[in-house]
């Protein structure tokens, strides 16, 4: 009880603006080469690409809230696919969520690095905290249960054993390392559509395509945009902080 009292108290004191970290250009290539470390290698992304899945869905289910649907449950899977399901009035409700997976890890990547540099880094490890442990309520299956179990136990060593002065550091890397599986994963889709069609039906871009008969290259090709401008807001933060 005594480890949980003091894991919901620095909870609660994230929630202030720490002093932003004093980085140098070395410290930032530093960084981007542990978030590189992360989503590049594959015996890294084995395991880091899990996170990024539990962010990609994360993305349809929030909007999909957005628009006043009920959320009925999401799946993970040890291959990084996943399945986010909810309820009510379709159309344009529908599409936008289903719009809303490849390209939040950047955008949430994005927002990390702005937060780490700005002195959030301890508000977003404790928002991310609790959207964490509110995400379990909505898991289906026994593999995505390990998986968020895993992701809560990460948050809370990282809430718990960093320092409030190194959060911002390593809360910039984690944005980097989703920056990067951003990318890595809309790779992938790419592939699913040029040399892996056997499995398109499963691409969000096709999916999209089902639902609005507007050609899954378009998605594509908007899901490229929302990633790009997110490393360009992610470049700008970095710029301004040197």
């Amino acid at each position: 009880m005594e480890l949980i009292n003091q894991w919901w108290q620095q909870v609660l004191a994230g929630f202030a603006q720490a002093q932003p970290p004093d980085v140098t250009a070395t410290e930032l290539l530093i960084i981007a080469l542990i978030a590189a470390a992360l989503s590049i290698p594959a015996a890294s992304w084995r395991y880091f690409g899990l996170f990024t899945t539990v962010v990609h869905e994360l993305g349809h289910a929030f909007t999909a809230l957005m628009t006043g649907r009920l959320l009925t449950g999401i799946t993970l899977n040890r291959d990084h696919s996943g399945m986010t399901t909810s309820y009510g009035r379709g159309g344009w409700r529908t599409v936008w969520s289903g719009f809303w997976g490849y390209p939040v890890p950047a955008v949430v990547g994005a927002v990390l690095v702005w937060a780490g540099l700005s002195g959030w880094g301890p508000a977003a490890t404790s928002v991310g905290a609790l959207v964490l442990l509110a995400t379990l309520l909505f898991i289906r299956n026994w593999m995505g249960l390990l998986i968020m179990l895993g992701a809560v136990v990460v948050s809370a060593v990282l809430i718990l054993a960093v320092p409030a002065a190194f959060t911002g550091h390593v809360v910039v890397a984690l944005g980097l390392a989703l920056l990067v599986g951003a990318v890595r994963d809309f790779i992938n889709l790419i592939t699913v559509h040029t040399s892996r069609r056997r499995s398109v039906g499963q691409s969000d871009a096709y999916l999209l395509y089902r639902q609005t008969h507007i050609p899954s290259a378009v998605w594509l090709l908007l899901f490229a945009v929302v990633i790009g401008l997110s490393w360009t807001f992610a470049g700008y933060t970095i710029n301004n902080a040197l």
